[in-house]
């Protein structure tokens, strides 16, 4: 028999019964004087039927008898403290709760259930109370139902899901509850077929509520009962194991000892526990059925995945109850849910099992069905789901390798290279079992020997070609990383590595290629720096964490193994392979982890001096600019002042840094030699000398040689004969630029004198117009050199050089005058903001080649950030942005995270300029699209729209405090409009101005004015419009008409965009309510009147013309029946024409007051008609947003036909089970047809079918008999984007 495994700590098991009856505790008599009797017979005689049911109901109890529970008192099974109350708080040992239910049950079971049954209820959420006569007069449901109706609906909390410290343990004291309750009850009460059958079915009704709280709390409570009844099933079949041994072991004994009375009771014992057994069964497929096969497949995840959880425990608990093809099955389906939290409960059930190695072949058609499903699971989107399914994955491979496929293993492999750590070391930990882990039984006899012979040399040799094998040569850091927790014995094995680098293979050994070898030593020194450092690579973890003082201790061992073991190899390593640049620069980085002190104090001094000497040859053969760098910081970490070691190696550098500058002056001197030609040998000679110098110049301080000389030669001479080779260039530029930055620290830190100051000015000025005749070169790679350092020499001896205190340093201050602010522009321009086909950088003509793609773009980034940070800082004014501003749509995915930051930096220093330079921007790309298209083009054009959608774009990056930005976006709504006026039109102002689209670009930031704001940028407006633009109604003019309706409309327009015709974005419309327009022309009441009246007779007697209106931009279409409009909001007309009728003549200026007047009457209706559109529209379109999830829901997921599919191949003979489909679908009949339909967002008193001019005709001639009558008709034309309306009006 299996032994009970272990269960979560919120259940208890039973830890002195799982082979004898305990004491029967939980029905014994208090006083003592009646006989306990056999399990369960006591309790089914005291059985009540149904018709009894209520008859001890109010103090049935005996009386005086303790009808009270923890002390106090019970009037109609409601106490003071309830069992909810003492749940809560979680204080009182739970053992001595239960006891005192299981002391009322005894003298009143109705009423300790009926305590029971509103503890569900409370634990739910739930403010009503079952009273003693619903408990005796209605049925379950109909309690259910009562309930559901006095739920507090609005709040959608209940216990299991609020917050605060008092609901925090909640949880698992209503868990714990229900374990103890079944414990204190297992061997009579849960027998009486009374309690157990009551809370069953109370359960069962409420996990099927379309309540969710109802569900979640019954399906919790349903299966922790169904554990606790698991585990005593557990204990019962463990007992009827005893019992039928101890009965064959009596049998079996000869007649004159055999027993028979003792046979007599084992026999009636094993009856006991059987019956006893069935019973379990019973309520245990009572509870599966009832609730876990139709909650297993709930709406909500948490159910769900509640469900999933216990029936692991069970199968883990019982496996010769619950393992088997039956139950699994489930677990497997699951693993397809849409929730991760869920997926992550199948993975944590299933790894239960696994660990378990007698249970596999139980296992064994389920790993065999649902195997790709766990393999695939490694790639999840949740990182916890991958990394649990690459531990199941791994106890898979513990139970049985062959089970796994090599593509299986191959598929987890390459996650050890995963940015995410836990993920990295999941699989780290499966590649270690599956290729590390293994030993012959022959290297017992040798685990004492080391190095080359060690038993680590041939997993080093695997992890060797494991890494070859994955073509991942720049990751060894994060293959080590990976493998760190699980394999630290063997990365840690340095003389081992060592061995295998230095020593001649054995007889029969196959030595280590040279590519083998070079990736040897990279994952050697990568585990030197894990061990050194103690923390992950780049990329993986949040940073550096605190060390432990265990942690610490082991880092200081590490570092002198490292030291004492290296400190002897390195020389010997680097003689071996000192022509072979990519080892020598791997190995020349081991002293920078080494422990400095060991050199003196374990008499190392010898081995130092030979690394030194290695070091300078390595110098003087390699002119490889990763070498020499190596070289040159292992000289800066070798040359610590702290340790005794600073003079020897002092020493030694400043002999190679003598040699290498004597050598270049001597070569510069014949090089620059007039009347000569230099020669290639010449070039190359001056060149190697060049790089090394450099390299060592940018870790030394090499000031005392006077290199700014020699190099401002070198320049000054390439500008003037332009035949320099461009490499020289380069690294004399770079060299420059290093010799000024440590003259820059030098009279930073120390005293310096004005003299000094003067000079380093003198040198700074001088080497920036040297890089500024270099942007003009004609090497491409020439030019952006001169280009980073100028902006870097730029950025550091900028304003900000003074902050900080350091005042002396301001004649350093050094501001770009325009010229070379030009200059850097347009090389950005030039070289930045190119497409990836026409970039011809690299030299060796791959740039088809992907990676060498993305170097390009990775190089054209650092160019772009380079010169953005001059315009964040104001080194460079701030309008030269609006050239990199306008490329934000173009170059969306390749600088898009750059400009958008600078325009943030931009607007924390200056917001108004930088609203200046957004407009600019704009107005640029406006002017560049006229010079191409002239100033007929068609503003449906793409290029048109790409500049309204940019400034969508710009309008977005303002936020929504429209107070922080509103002096911003008035001075761009300023500036946007004299640029849409600047240009007059040459034939007269009957035409529009040449810039007059433009207003149709500004439209897109009116929703970012204020309301206040909009009525002063539209007096502004006034001011450039004359009397005949206000009246002109053409399509060249509806750029105008847009833009001053966009200022004329209310709230609804704060938050969203004015779109044209054309536009064909669908951008999110918030619901507001209309308010009136701000923008109205204050008239005399009786003027007004008038005007109006005069309004009404010329609609009575004239028909206006279609206005042709832009189109509302629409969000759905799945629309409600929309409200009407009232009539006061009706449509007035729009810019109706003059009455036929003649009238007296009046004064000019009468006449253009009363056009005016007419026109702001005309516009204003316009607003109201567009703004009452917008709302019929948004109440289309709030279907799916009213429509929330309601608290009574579709309680099931659809999973019948993944069913069907995935039973196919399991064989299921333990249990039928039934899956009914659910029966609580709940159809959504309201929703309309998907269809665009003008009807569905227009009031149908508004809204005719128009048959043509028929009916015009027939309301023309008064067919129509209301007089009062007016109807409007509108269709929608889906080819151009516009809305006509057509007021007609019955004589």
């Amino acid at each position: 028999m299996i032994a009970a495994p272990e269960i979560p700590t919120d259940f208890t098991l039973l830890q002195e019964s799982e082979t004898h009856f305990s004491s029967d505790t939980d029905f014994e008599d208090i006083e003592g004087k009646n006989q306990k009797q056999g399990k369960g017979k006591t309790c089914k005689k005291g059985k009540k039927g149904p018709a009894e049911k209520g008859k001890s109901g109010n103090g049935g109890g005996k009386p005086g008898g303790p009808n009270r529970m923890n002390g106090h008192h019970q009037q109609n099974g409601v106490e003071n403290m309830m069992l909810f109350e003492v749940v809560k708080m979680g204080k009182s040992a739970m053992q001595s709760v239960v006891d005192d239910w299981i002391e009322s049950y005894k003298h009143d079971r109705d009423i300790a259930l009926l305590d029971l049954i509103n503890f569900f209820i409370q634990c739910s959420g739930c403010k009503g109370v079952v009273t003693a006569e619903m408990f005796r007069h209605m049925q379950n449901s109909e309690i259910i139902r009562k309930m559901t109706e006095e739920f507090d609906e609005d709040s959608g909390d209940y216990p299991l899901t609020m917050a605060g410290p008092q609901w925090k343990k909640f949880k698992s004291s209503f868990c714990e509850f229900i374990g103890v309750l079944v414990r204190q009850c297992q061997y009579s009460i849960i027998y009486d077929e009374y309690m157990m059958d009551t809370v069953i079915s109370l359960l069962t009704g409420l996990s099927d509520s379309q309540v969710r709280a109802f569900r979640h709390t019954s399906t919790l409570a349903a299966m922790k009962l169904m554990t606790a009844l698991v585990n005593v099933a557990l204990n019962l079949s463990i007992n009827m194991d005893n019992t039928q041994r101890q009965y064959e072991a009596e049998r079996n004994k000869i007649i004159g000892k055999r027993a028979n009375d003792r046979l007599e009771l084992l026999l009636q014992k094993r009856k006991e526990l059987q019956e006893n057994q069935d019973e379990i069964e019973n309520m245990m497929n009572a509870i599966f059925k009832g609730v876990f096969v139709h909650r297993y497949r709930d709406a909500i995840a948490e159910i769900r995945a509640i469900c999933i959880e216990e029936i692991g425990i069970w199968m883990k608990m019982y496996s010769d109850a619950f393992l088997n093809d039956s139950y699994l099955k489930y677990v497997g389906w699951t693993m397809h849910d849409k929730q991760g939290e869920v997926r992550l409960k199948c993975l944590t059930a299933l790894q239960g099992l696994y660990y378990n190695k007698e249970l596999n072949s139980k296992l064994e058609l389920f790993t065999s069905r649902f195997k790709d499903r766990i393999v695939s699971m490694t790639l999840d989107k949740e990182y916890d789901v991958a990394v649990q399914a690459i531990k199941l994955l791994t106890l898979v491979l513990q139970s049985s390798e062959e089970v796994l496929t090599a593509e299986d293993c191959e598929n987890v492999y390459h996650l050890v290279y995963s940015a995410h750590r836990p993920v990295a070391v999941a699989a780290g930990e499966f590649l270690y079992k599956k290729l590390f882990s293994r030993r012959d039984a022959e290297d017992d006899g040798i685990l004492k020997r080391r190095g080359r012979q060690s038993p680590n040399a041939n997993l080093v040799k695997t992890l060797v070609f494991f890494f070859l094998e994955s073509e991942l040569h720049e990751h060894a850091a994060y293959l080590v990383d990976s493998m760190w927790d699980c394999a630290t014995d063997l990365l840690k094995d340095w003389e081992c590595m060592n061995s295998l680098l230095l020593e001649e293979p054995l007889n029969g050994e196959e030595p280590l290629t040279d590519r083998q070898e070079s990736a040897l030593i990279e994952i050697m020194l990568c585990t030197i720096r894990q061990a050194a450092e103690c923390h992950p690579p780049v990329g993986r973890g949040t940073g550096k964490r605190v060390l432990t003082a265990k942690e610490k201790k082991t880092q200081l061992d590490d570092r002198t193994k490292i030291t004492e073991l290296f400190a002897v190899a390195l020389p010997q390593l680097l003689a071996k392979y000192s022509v072979d640049a990519e080892k020598v620069t791997n190995l020349l980085q081991l002293p920078q982890y080494f422990d400095l002190e060991i050199y003196t104090t374990g008499r190392l001094e010898k081995h130092l001096d030979a690394l030194l000497r290695q070091i300078r040859d390595i110098v003087e053969k390699h002119t490889d600019i990763d070498v020499l760098e190596a070289c040159s910081k292992t000289y800066h970490a070798l040359c610590n002042e702290e340790f005794t070691i600073f003079n020897r190696v002092d020493i030694a550098r400043s002999q190679l840094i003598d040699e290498l500058a004597d050598k270049f002056n001597r070569l510069l001197e014949d090089f620059l030699q007039e009347g000569e030609e230099p020669d290639e040998d010449d070039a190359y000679q001056v060149l190697s000398t060049l790089k090394r110098i450099t390299a060592f110049h940018n870790a030394h301080d090499l000031s005392r040689w006077d290199l700014f000389g020699c190099n401002y030669k070198l320049l000054k001479t390439g500008i003037e004969n332009g035949d320099m080779p461009e490499q020289i260039v380069i690294h004399a530029l770079q060299c420059t630029h290093y010799v000024i930055l440590w003259q820059l620290a030098k009279v930073t830190e120390s005293s310096s004198t004005k003299e000094d100051l003067l000079r380093l000015k003198k040198q700074m000025r001088v080497f920036c117009q040297i890089c500024q005749h270099y942007l003009t070169n004609v090497n491409t790679a020439v030019k952006e050199q001169a280009f980073t350092i100028l902006c870097d020499v730029l950025m550091i001896f900028s304003h900000q050089i003074m902050t900080g205190g350091r005042d002396m340093l301001e004649p350093l201050v050094y501001t770009p005058d325009s010229s070379l602010q030009s200059e850097l522009l347009s090389f950005i321009l030039d070289h930045v903001f190119i497409d990836q086909d026409d970039d011809n950088n690299s030299a060796d003509g791959q740039q088809d080649d992907e990676a060498s793609k993305i170097e390009a773009l990775h190089k054209r980034r650092n160019l772009l950030a380079a010169f953005c940070k001059l315009i964040v800082y104001t080194v460079v004014e701030m309008n030269t942005a609006a050239d990199i501003f306008k490329q934000y749509m173009k170059y969306y995915n390749d600088y898009g995270d750059i400009i958008k930051e600078t325009m943030s930096k931009t607007r924390q220093i200056d917001k108004i300029q930088c609203a200046k330079t957004l407009i600019l921007s704009l107005q640029q790309l406006f002017n560049e699209m006229i010079q191409e298209n002239g100033y007929n083009f068609d503003r449906s054009s793409p290029t048109f729209s790409g500049i309204k959608e940019l400034a969508r774009r710009f309008a977005l990056t303002f936020g929504l405090d429209q107070l922080k930005t509103r002096e911003a976006i008035a001075m761009l709504h300023k500036d946007g409009i004299e640029f849409a006026f600047k240009e007059p039109n040459p034939q007269g102002e009957s035409h529009p101005p040449l810039n007059l689209a433009f207003l149709d670009i500004l439209s897109e930031f009116s929703s970012k004015l204020l309301r206040q704001d909009k009525r002063t940028v539209y007096v502004y407006l006034e001011k450039f419009m004359t009397f005949q633009m206000s009246l002109r109604r053409e399509d060249v003019w509806l750029p105008l008409m847009s833009y001053r309706n966009s200022l004329l409309a209310g709230g609804d327009d704060d938050t969203m965009s004015v779109i044209s015709g054309i536009s064909s974005r669908g951008s999110t419309v918030r619901n507001k309510k209309t308010k009136p327009a701000t923008g109205k022309r204050k008239v005399p009441e009786a003027e007004e009147s008038s005007s109006s009246d005069s309004m009404w007779l010329n609609r009575e007697q004239s028909m206006h013309t279609p206005v042709m209106m832009q189109t509302p931009q629409l969000t759905s279409t799945i629309m409600r029946e929309p409200k009407r409009l009232r009539p006061d909001e009706n449509y007035m007309g729009v810019y109706p024409m003059q009455p036929e009728h003649h009238q007296a003549p009046l004064d000019y200026k009468q006449q253009e007051e009363a056009a005016r007047q007419q026109q702001e009457r005309a516009a204003m209706n316009y607003v109201k008609l567009r703004s009452n559109l917008q709302h019929a529209i948004r109440r289309g379109t709030s279907l799916m947003e009213d429509d929330e999830e309601p608290i009574v829901e579709d309680v099931m997921m659809s999973s019948e036909g993944r069913i069907e599919d995935l039973n196919e191949g399991m064989d299921f003979d333990t249990m039928d089970i039934d899956l009914p489909p659910s029966k609580n679908r709940r159809e959504r009949t309201e929703l309309k047809p998907d269809f665009f339909d003008p009807a569905s967002i227009m009031d149908e008193s508004l809204v005719q079918n128009y048959t043509g001019n028929n009916k015009l005709q027939q309301a023309s001639r008064g067919q129509y008999n209301n007089a009062s009558w007016e109807s409007w008709t509108a269709w929608w034309n889906l080819e151009d984007g516009y809305v006509f309306f057509y007021s007609i009006v019955a004589a």
